[in-house]
Protein backbone atom coordinates (compact mmCIF):
# COMPACT_ATOMS: atom_id res chain seq x y z
CA UNK A 1 0.00 0.00 0.00
CA UNK A 2 1.56 3.48 -1.17
CA UNK A 3 -0.94 5.95 1.12
CA UNK A 4 -1.47 6.14 5.03
CA UNK A 5 -2.67 4.04 7.15
CA UNK A 6 -3.88 4.00 10.72
CA UNK A 7 -3.44 2.16 13.63
CA UNK A 8 -5.52 2.12 17.08
CA UNK A 9 -3.92 0.84 19.77
CA UNK A 10 -5.92 -0.29 22.81
CA UNK A 11 -4.20 -1.09 26.42
CA UNK A 12 -4.77 -3.91 29.16
CA UNK A 13 -6.54 -3.20 32.40
CA UNK A 14 -4.89 -1.01 34.73
CA UNK A 15 -2.80 1.10 32.12
CA UNK A 16 -2.75 3.40 29.70
CA UNK A 17 -2.00 4.46 26.59
CA UNK A 18 1.07 4.98 27.74
CA UNK A 19 2.10 1.46 27.74
CA UNK A 20 2.11 1.59 24.26
CA UNK A 21 5.23 4.28 23.66
CA UNK A 22 7.88 2.30 22.19
CA UNK A 23 5.38 0.44 19.85
CA UNK A 24 3.89 4.16 18.98
CA UNK A 25 7.38 5.55 17.81
CA UNK A 26 7.77 2.08 15.71
CA UNK A 27 4.37 2.24 13.88
CA UNK A 28 4.88 6.22 13.00
CA UNK A 29 8.07 5.39 11.97
CA UNK A 30 6.86 3.01 9.27
CA UNK A 31 4.00 5.81 8.16
CA UNK A 32 1.53 4.75 10.72
CA UNK A 33 -1.29 7.16 11.98
CA UNK A 34 -1.38 5.94 15.48
CA UNK A 35 -4.27 6.38 18.45
CA UNK A 36 -3.59 5.14 21.81
CA UNK A 37 -6.42 6.81 24.04
CA UNK A 38 -6.66 5.97 27.45
CA UNK A 39 -10.20 3.64 28.05
CA UNK A 40 -12.43 6.57 30.43
CA UNK A 41 -14.29 5.08 33.39
CA UNK A 42 -18.31 5.58 33.01
CA UNK A 43 -20.10 8.80 34.01
CA UNK A 44 -20.99 7.12 37.18
CA UNK A 45 -17.86 5.62 38.45
CA UNK A 46 -15.00 3.04 37.78
CA UNK A 47 -16.76 0.84 39.84
CA UNK A 48 -19.71 1.61 37.75
CA UNK A 49 -18.17 1.01 34.95
CA UNK A 50 -18.84 -1.83 32.21
CA UNK A 51 -17.06 -3.80 29.71
CA UNK A 52 -19.44 -2.58 26.92
CA UNK A 53 -18.57 1.07 28.06
CA UNK A 54 -15.28 0.36 27.14
CA UNK A 55 -16.36 -1.56 23.95
CA UNK A 56 -18.23 1.74 22.79
CA UNK A 57 -14.96 3.63 23.35
CA UNK A 58 -12.86 1.34 21.22
CA UNK A 59 -15.49 1.30 18.20
CA UNK A 60 -15.86 4.93 18.69
CA UNK A 61 -12.15 5.16 18.49
CA UNK A 62 -11.53 3.26 15.16
CA UNK A 63 -14.39 4.72 13.36
CA UNK A 64 -12.62 8.34 13.71
CA UNK A 65 -9.85 6.61 11.98
CA UNK A 66 -9.30 6.60 8.08
CA UNK A 67 -8.73 3.37 6.66
CA UNK A 68 -7.04 0.66 6.07
CA UNK A 69 -6.79 0.82 9.65
CA UNK A 70 -5.40 -1.56 11.72
CA UNK A 71 -6.31 -2.27 15.21
CA UNK A 72 -3.71 -3.70 17.95
CA UNK A 73 -5.10 -4.50 21.50
CA UNK A 74 -2.98 -6.37 24.86
CA UNK A 75 -4.78 -7.63 27.34
CA UNK A 76 -8.07 -6.56 27.92
CA UNK A 77 -7.04 -4.47 25.10
CA UNK A 78 -7.27 -7.32 22.63
CA UNK A 79 -10.39 -8.71 23.82
CA UNK A 80 -11.82 -5.37 23.27
CA UNK A 81 -10.80 -5.42 20.03
CA UNK A 82 -12.05 -8.35 19.06
CA UNK A 83 -15.55 -6.98 19.37
CA UNK A 84 -14.56 -4.20 16.68
CA UNK A 85 -12.74 -6.88 14.42
CA UNK A 86 -15.65 -6.07 12.02
CA UNK A 87 -14.34 -2.82 11.65
CA UNK A 88 -10.72 -3.34 11.49
CA UNK A 89 -8.79 -4.24 8.16
CA UNK A 90 -6.03 -6.29 10.37
CA UNK A 91 -5.73 -6.98 13.59
CA UNK A 92 -2.41 -7.97 16.53
CA UNK A 93 -3.56 -9.17 19.14
CA UNK A 94 -0.57 -9.11 22.36
CA UNK A 95 -1.56 -11.77 25.20
CA UNK A 96 -5.00 -11.02 24.93
CA UNK A 97 -7.76 -12.44 27.25
CA UNK A 98 -9.42 -14.68 25.06
CA UNK A 99 -12.68 -14.94 24.49
CA UNK A 100 -15.22 -17.77 24.95
CA UNK A 101 -14.77 -20.92 25.50
CA UNK A 102 -10.76 -20.30 25.69
CA UNK A 103 -10.91 -17.76 28.63
CA UNK A 104 -11.89 -21.26 30.72
CA UNK A 105 -8.22 -22.00 30.54
CA UNK A 106 -7.57 -18.35 32.62
CA UNK A 107 -6.09 -18.46 36.16
CA UNK A 108 -9.22 -18.30 38.62
CA UNK A 109 -9.38 -14.50 40.03
CA UNK A 110 -11.55 -12.98 42.55
CA UNK A 111 -12.12 -9.41 41.74
CA UNK A 112 -13.33 -6.53 43.46
CA UNK A 113 -15.63 -4.09 42.69
CA UNK A 114 -12.64 -1.77 42.12
CA UNK A 115 -9.07 -3.19 41.95
CA UNK A 116 -6.44 -1.13 43.44
CA UNK A 117 -3.55 -1.63 41.59
CA UNK A 118 -2.62 2.57 41.63
CA UNK A 119 -3.34 2.73 45.37
CA UNK A 120 -1.33 -0.79 46.02
CA UNK A 121 1.21 -0.17 43.32
CA UNK A 122 4.66 -0.97 44.92
CA UNK A 123 7.82 -0.57 43.21
CA UNK A 124 9.12 -3.87 44.05
CA UNK A 125 5.88 -5.60 42.94
CA UNK A 126 6.47 -3.67 39.72
CA UNK A 127 9.55 -5.34 38.90
CA UNK A 128 8.13 -8.32 39.52
CA UNK A 129 5.75 -7.76 36.94
CA UNK A 130 8.43 -6.62 34.42
CA UNK A 131 11.20 -8.56 34.61
CA UNK A 132 12.17 -7.72 31.88
CA UNK A 133 11.82 -3.96 31.40
CA UNK A 134 14.92 -1.88 31.91
CA UNK A 135 14.43 0.34 35.12
CA UNK A 136 13.41 3.75 33.91
CA UNK A 137 10.14 1.80 32.47
CA UNK A 138 9.82 0.05 35.48
CA UNK A 139 9.89 3.21 37.31
CA UNK A 140 7.31 4.87 34.66
CA UNK A 141 4.80 1.80 34.93
CA UNK A 142 4.97 2.06 38.40
CA UNK A 143 3.93 5.71 38.33
CA UNK A 144 1.37 4.97 36.13
CA UNK A 145 -0.51 1.74 37.06
CA UNK A 146 -4.45 2.78 37.73
CA UNK A 147 -6.84 1.22 39.47
CA UNK A 148 -9.27 -0.98 37.79
CA UNK A 149 -13.27 -1.90 37.74
CA UNK A 150 -13.62 -5.35 38.88
CA UNK A 151 -16.74 -5.63 36.87
CA UNK A 152 -14.92 -5.47 34.02
CA UNK A 153 -12.65 -8.16 34.58
CA UNK A 154 -15.03 -10.13 36.04
CA UNK A 155 -16.97 -10.11 32.51
CA UNK A 156 -13.66 -10.73 30.58
CA UNK A 157 -12.44 -13.80 32.46
CA UNK A 158 -16.52 -15.09 32.82
CA UNK A 159 -16.30 -15.45 28.81
CA UNK A 160 -16.97 -13.19 25.86
CA UNK A 161 -18.38 -14.22 22.75
CA UNK A 162 -16.63 -12.93 19.65
CA UNK A 163 -16.78 -14.28 16.26
CA UNK A 164 -13.61 -15.21 13.99
CA UNK A 165 -12.33 -12.21 12.58
CA UNK A 166 -12.40 -11.67 9.12
CA UNK A 167 -9.44 -9.83 8.73
CA UNK A 168 -5.79 -10.50 9.05
CA UNK A 169 -4.78 -11.45 12.57
CA UNK A 170 -1.70 -12.13 14.28
CA UNK A 171 -1.39 -12.95 17.60
CA UNK A 172 1.44 -11.96 19.84
CA UNK A 173 2.57 -14.51 22.92
CA UNK A 174 4.90 -14.42 25.71
CA UNK A 175 6.84 -17.47 26.60
CA UNK A 176 5.91 -16.89 30.22
CA UNK A 177 2.92 -15.47 30.78
CA UNK A 178 1.57 -16.01 34.33
CA UNK A 179 -1.56 -14.27 33.40
CA UNK A 180 -3.09 -15.30 30.19
CA UNK A 181 -1.75 -18.95 29.42
CA UNK A 182 0.17 -19.36 26.05
CA UNK A 183 -1.61 -22.22 25.71
CA UNK A 184 -5.10 -20.33 25.50
CA UNK A 185 -3.84 -18.07 22.87
CA UNK A 186 -2.42 -20.69 20.61
CA UNK A 187 -5.16 -22.68 20.71
CA UNK A 188 -7.35 -19.92 19.50
CA UNK A 189 -4.97 -18.85 17.07
CA UNK A 190 -4.92 -22.19 15.39
CA UNK A 191 -8.67 -22.33 15.63
CA UNK A 192 -8.91 -19.21 13.47
CA UNK A 193 -5.93 -20.00 11.48
CA UNK A 194 -4.60 -16.60 12.44
CA UNK A 195 -0.57 -16.28 12.63
CA UNK A 196 1.68 -16.48 15.58
CA UNK A 197 4.73 -14.61 16.74
CA UNK A 198 6.47 -16.37 19.95
CA UNK A 199 8.78 -14.34 21.72
CA UNK A 200 10.92 -14.67 24.46
CA UNK A 201 9.56 -12.37 26.61
CA UNK A 202 9.20 -13.14 30.36
CA UNK A 203 6.20 -11.57 31.23
CA UNK A 204 2.52 -10.39 30.41
CA UNK A 205 3.05 -6.93 29.54
CA UNK A 206 6.57 -7.54 28.32
CA UNK A 207 6.17 -7.05 24.79
CA UNK A 208 4.99 -3.57 25.43
CA UNK A 209 7.40 -2.74 28.49
CA UNK A 210 10.11 -5.21 28.29
CA UNK A 211 13.80 -4.78 26.42
CA UNK A 212 12.08 -6.60 23.14
CA UNK A 213 10.02 -4.38 22.70
CA UNK A 214 10.67 -2.48 19.70
CA UNK A 215 11.95 -5.10 18.14
CA UNK A 216 8.48 -6.99 18.20
CA UNK A 217 6.74 -3.90 17.69
CA UNK A 218 8.90 -3.74 14.20
CA UNK A 219 8.22 -7.36 13.68
CA UNK A 220 4.73 -6.53 14.16
CA UNK A 221 5.15 -3.98 11.55
CA UNK A 222 6.60 -6.17 9.55
CA UNK A 223 3.69 -8.55 9.41
CA UNK A 224 1.39 -5.70 8.41
CA UNK A 225 3.17 -4.91 5.62
CA UNK A 226 2.49 -8.24 4.10
CA UNK A 227 -1.32 -8.55 5.07
CA UNK A 228 -3.53 -8.09 2.67
CA UNK A 229 -5.07 -4.27 2.32
CA UNK A 230 -2.68 -3.03 4.98
CA UNK A 231 0.61 -3.50 3.55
Amino acid sequence: MTGSRAALLVHGAGGGGWEWNVWRGVFEAAGFRVAAPDLMPAPAGLVATRFADYQAQVHAALAALPRPRVLVGASLGGLLALSAAERADAMVLVNPLPPAPWHAGLPARDWPDMVPWQRDARLSGTRRALPDADDATTLHAFRHWRDESGAVLREAHGGVAAERPACPVLCVVSRHDEDVPPAGTLAMAGAWGADVLQTLSGSHVGPLLGREAAGIALQAVEWLNRAENVG
